[in-house]
């Protein structure tokens, strides 16, 4: 491994919190509206916690803040608001629509971009595009209000005109750490205008307000003024007083810290406390008169209601500074430990100096061939995926049961979602798949964040991977939890290639092996492989059905909800994602054995389950009827009723693919070192060849024999990958469909069901919101068949083609198909020969205005036909896995 600056810190340790781990990005872009803040009667998180009642009322759970950073429990806050003189609110936090105000779900209506940072945040930069007219809350509402057909695309804040003739402002933050506990911060406002504009910029400083909860206050911290001098002012924190953490094992305090800024800054004092008065109305009284709001009431409404004796649990310094067209202005800030004569002094030049440390960090990140733009994109990848961290704060019993005995939640709540999980505690820092629209971790979104995050950061990539099965995440009876919005939910059991795949990822790059980590992963990977066997095979034929599985939309049926008078779907895709867990078990009770031979008989019984599931997809047991269509020559889903009558649902799509990635090949001279497990295998194969030969096919090549471990024979596969290349099939110029574009002149229907191609939003949608799996590119699962054709590739070597279904085109070999795939899921976001980027499609502002045209947005999903984004537009998180694409495909 290179040994960059970056590097080094990244192998520092302590003894509760790496040092220079104390402090990140673990501030979440949005904490109104979600579960943990939901104390409604029926579970309406968006209505009890609205946006407008964010800026008044304290949290719980955890605070929001444009471009913020805490220490590593959140006790203190750095965010930025901004004032241009025309809002109605001080923009303090990112603002968007919730589902029932736009027709595509829930979407953030701003434009901000992580630019950078290195993994342990000793550096990192932001950009935030401020308008400088009033910001159109009102007009986004009514417009995508009118919008309600589904067909219609969501009205985006660049649609309103705002950014005409450039007038908006860009606000750039920086960090850099001159040392774990002393953060440098520059803030650059540049008027890209035609005219000079005024801005109020409010660097603040607060206390997450844990004092408040229970039948009796708390002790609390406190923020007064600081030292100052001729040329700056500070902010003392504070938070010796106050009551440390209780649900650590260790004392946690900050001590004092110091928010040094330039001397212009005009300091004002509020509390992190609720404006009942407003939050409430009637009667309801605040604590204190000094409350959340204050600043924002202070500038917009001209009231007095900060506090005069300047002191209080939330601060700031209000910068009001005029911007020349054109140019910019800079403010200097310091967050540190230390007491300093010259704090701002030396900003700029530790930013300076940790800007180049991340350039030599990822000069030894990007692969040599690499082109320039590939390499922009995949810097803003990992960017992403590293402010995309959050402090998880979430103790599921105290929030069904509450802080306060004399005022207890809704008893609904007891009945209501995650009842089952008040095991489930967390004070974690997460990786979120969008801190915006998913500000909480999600199980498989997390398992593929990890796979390019080991490219930067292997031991942050295997932690991830561990918290999900710690004690107070794992559910006592196996389940990994799903999601926040509902814990026992099904997402496809995609752990066990995670924990493999990040296992190898640092094997190889550090030249050791951590079998540590891979040996207790195993171990709580057993006990949700017997929950999945035990929970979604009901009949004991090795057939699964039940749950959506991640992918919501994509059948007949809403797979959330069970099925009436018995009736059962037996699902392609849940019997592919087990047959795929049975194989990187077996992959990893191999490579245990190696040092302890104990593992072999695990190797061994994973082996045979795998067997047992690839042969019920063909048989179905005694049933008359198999998963695989042999007049089709593709998988499908069958419903299964009671009296033995069946229904198959012929819909081309994910669904019938994902039993690819049920692939692994065995060589003769790999497994010989095993004894007992070969001597169980090669058993298997010749006493049990009515069940081998659905799902093993032995190749010889160059004279050593090879095992082929797929659900999929020879000719299946042929058929399959005929179709995943075929244009008006499965192929996009931009990656793979997630269903056949077959079904947009021959939809599938089933009674009021329609299932049709449809390469953007979802226009009949089974689950809320805007994802949608009929058309439309996805970047985990395309990702997963890369990997399965080069394993496909590797064991039927170069010699196998696939017969090309366009006729001028030749047939093509399976490591030139992942290559193809790999080749185009990079190109939806690095220019093509006209300059354009796939990704922004028909907008100008991006594709050619200097200050746009190369700032990335990572989608959550991707036009089937044009590769335009849609969804989520930070989902950094599994999109972010076009950085292991350009690191694996430009070697």
């Amino acid at each position: 491994m290179a040994k960059t600056k970056e590097h080094q810190r990244l192998q520092e340790t302590g003894s509760h919190i790496p040092p220079w781990r104390r402090w990140g990005p673990y501030v979440s872009e949005r904490a109104w509206g979600t579960v943990r803040e939901d104390y409604s009667e029926y579970g309406t998180a968006w209505d009890f916690f609205p946006h407008d009642e964010a800026r008044s009322k304290t949290y719980r759970w955890g605070e929001d803040g444009l471009a913020g950073i805490c220490d590593r429990y959140q006790i203190l806050t750095f965010a930025l608001g901004l004032w241009n003189g025309r809002d109605p609110i001080l923009k303090e936090r990112l603002y968007g629509l919730v589902p029932g105000e736009a027709n595509h779900g829930e979407d953030v209506k701003e434009y901000y971009f992580y630019l950078d940072s290195t993994p342990t945040h000793s550096y990192m930069k932001y950009l935030y595009k401020y308008p400088q007219a009033a910001f159109p809350y009102s007009k986004l509402i009514e417009e995508n209000g009118r919008r309600r057909g589904q067909q219609q695309p969501e009205y985006e804040l660049i649609d309103t005109g705002i950014f005409d003739e450039n007038r908006y402002f860009d606000v750039f933050v920086e960090y850099a750490k001159a040392d774990p506990d002393d953060i440098c911060i520059r803030i650059e406002v540049a008027n890209r205008g035609p005219d000079d504009a005024a801005v109020h910029v409010l660097p603040q400083i607060w206390f997450r307000n844990r004092w408040s909860w229970g039948a009796e206050p708390k002790p609390e911290p406190v923020i007064r003024l600081g030292p100052a001098g001729k040329t700056f002012k500070s902010l003392e924190a504070d938070d010796s007083l106050a009551q440390p953490p209780t649900n650590l094992t260790f004392e946690y305090r900050l001590g004092k810290r110091y928010l040094y800024g330039d001397v212009d800054g005009q300091p004002l004092f509020t509390n992190n406390e609720t404006n009942a008065e407003r939050v409430w109305g009637g009667d309801a009284r605040s604590r204190t008169p000094f409350v959340k709001d204050a600043f924002h009431r202070y500038l917009i409404n001209g009231e007095q209601c900060v506090n005069p004796e300047q002191v209080g649990t939330k601060a700031c310094f209000h910068y009001e500074r005029t911007v020349p067209a054109g140019g910019s202005i800079i403010i200097n800030l310091r967050l540190t430990d230390k007491v300093s004569e010259t704090p701002l002094a030396d900003v700029e030049k530790n930013i300076v100096q940790r800007r180049a440390e991340a350039d030599e960090f990822y000069d030894s990140i990007h692969p040599a061939k690499a082109s320039e733009d590939e390499r922009r994109v995949q810097r803003q990848a990992f960017a992403g995926m590293l402010w995309g961290k959050q402090l998880y704060f979430y103790d599921v019993d105290v929030w069904l049961n509450g802080d306060n005995p004399n005022r207890p939640p809704p008893q609904s709540r007891l009945q209501g979602r995650n009842t089952r999980w008040q095991h489930l505690n967390s004070m974690r820092v997460l990786s979120m798949p969008d801190k915006w629209e998913y500000p909480w971790f999600a199980a498989w979104d997390l398992a593929f964040h990890c796979v390019p995050l080991a490219l930067v950061d292997p031991e942050f990539a295997k932690d991830q991977l561990w918290h999900l099965l710690f004690e107070q995440f794992q559910h006592p009876n196996g389940q990994i939890p799903a999601y926040e919005w509902e814990f026992s939910d099904l997402n496809p059991p995609v752990h066990a290639w995670a924990v493999w795949r990040v296992y190898n990822m640092d094997r190889i790059r550090a030249g050791k092996a951590d079998r540590y980590f891979l040996e207790r992963c195993f171990h709580k990977l057993l006990i949700n492989f017997a929950w999945w066997v035990n929970k979604v095979d009901n009949e004991g034929n090795n057939v699964f059905e039940g749950g959506f599985l991640g992918l919501d939309n994509i059948t007949v049926l809403d797979r959330s909800h069970e099925l009436p008078h018995g009736t059962t779907l037996e699902q392609s895709d849940a019997t592919g994602w087990m047959g795929s867990f049975c194989l990187y078990l077996m992959r990893i009770a191999l490579e245990l054995a190696k040092e302890n031979k104990v593992y072999e008989g695990m190797a061994s019984k994973f082996f045979e389950h795998y067997v047992y599931v690839g042969a019920a997809m063909k048989r179905m047991g005694k049933a008359n009827y198999q998963l695989w269509d042999e007049e089709d020559l593709f998988f499908y889903d069958v419903l299964r009723f009671p009296d033995g009558n069946f229904q198959k649902f012929r819909v081309r799509s994910l669904v019938g693919l994902i039993p690819l990635y049920a692939i692994e090949r065995l060589e003769e001279d790999w497994i010989k070192p095993f004894p007992e497990f070969t001597a169980n295998f090669h058993w298997f194969l010749k006493n049990r060849q009515d069940l081998v030969q659905s799902c093993v096919t032995t190749i010889e090549r160059d004279g050593k024999k090879v095992y082929i471990l797929a659900i999929v024979n020879e000719s299946q596969v042929r058929h399959l990958l005929e179709r995943i290349w075929d244009p008006e099939e499965f192929r996009s110029d931009y990656g793979l469909r997630s269903l056949s574009k077959c079904h947009r002149d021959h939809p599938f229907v089933l009674g009021s069901s329609r299932v049709g191609y449809e390469p953007a939003e979802s226009i009949e949608m089974l689950k809320g919101g805007n994802s949608n799996w009929r058309g439309p590119v996805w970047f985990p699962t395309s990702f997963m068949m890369i990997e399965s054709l080069r394993k496909l590739g590797k064991a039927y070597g170069p010699l196998m083609k696939i017969d090309n279904p366009v006729a001028e085109e030749p047939p093509i070999t399976l490591d030139q198909m992942a290559r193809g795939f790999a080749d185009r899921l990079i190109s939806i976001f690095t220019r093509d020969k006209s300059g354009r980027r796939p990704v922004y499609g028909g907008l100008e502002k991006f594709q050619n205005d200097p200050h746009w045209r190369d700032l990335i947005l990572f989608y959550e999903y991707f036009h089937g036909d044009t590769g335009f984004g849609l969804g989520a537009s930070h989902q950094t998180g599994w999109t972010g896995l076009v950085a292991s694409l350009i690191d694996e495909w430009r070697q």
